[in-house]
């Protein structure tokens, strides 16, 4: 049996602003039914290179190939997604879902919120939604069109443990039905627990990368934490 092809993939990948080379030469690649945690220091690169991913950046060099069955290649959070605080949830998605289409099908959006949690919040103004909630809203309208990969960018970051369990048990289920998820995320606790991959970004490439079991066993380590200092801090790299 052929070995399916990754949804995403990256090769030779390079990015430099000015004298500052950011990516140097990366391949990497997210697969369907897959969380994918890209996990790497601050000014890694890591937001360049979801933006590289996700088509808003074109590279200085090397190619990225997206495949996907649906009318958007990928699906993008930002870091700080922002919406129409006078919309309601429903009219978020909504408004998005007719950037594509007039035609939205009865009962997509209600699918769309259901599919990250938030059915009650159907009514309720951007304005009353916690950051948890917004985060899960903007989950909802990256999936809009149906892409094959999601790309989140810090999707967890400053919210409390309860509902960063919430936003990795929901990106989770959407890899269990068919989606690849890539996201950036520095909780290493939740990467070891909740992804199924992880790729370590220092100097410019893919210094590591595999399951979290195997990475923390390849390394002879007790936890990733341990990894991420031996890769990352360590001299010489």
């Amino acid at each position: 049996m052929t070995e399916q092809k990754p949804a995403l993939e990256a090769k030779d990948v390079s990015q430099s602003y000015g004298e500052l080379e950011v990516l140097d030469g990366l391949s990497m690649s997210a697969r369907r039914g897959e969380v994918h945690a890209l996990v790497g220091a601050n000014g890694s690169g890591k937001t360049t290179l979801l933006r590289i991913l996700a088509g808003l950046l074109t590279p200085d060099s090397g190619t990225v190939e997206r495949r996907s069955s649906g009318r958007r290649e990928v699906g993008y959070l930002p870091q700080k997604p922002s919406f129409r605080s006078g919309f309601t949830a429903a009219e978020t998605v909504r408004f998005y879902a007719r950037l594509l289409s007039n035609d939205v099908a009865e009962g997509y959006v209600e699918d769309a919120l259901s599919s990250v949690g938030l059915s009650d919040a159907y009514n309720r103004p951007v304005s009353g939604l916690s950051g948890g909630m917004t985060r899960l809203l903007g989950v909802a309208q990256a999936r809009v069109g149906d892409p094959t990969t999601l790309i989140l960018d810090e999707p967890t970051s400053g919210l409390d443990p309860e509902m960063t369990g919430r936003i990795f048990e929901t990106v989770g289920e959407l890899a269990d039905g068919g989606d690849a998820v890539l996201l950036t995320t520095h909780d290493l606790e939740r990467v070891g627990r909740n992804a199924d991959r992880l790729s370590l970004l220092h100097g410019g490439v893919i210094a590591e990368s595999g399951t979290p079991s195997e990475v923390v066993e390849r390394h002879d380590a007790e936890e990733l934490s341990d990894v991420f200092d031996t890769v990352v801090r360590s001299e010489g790299r």
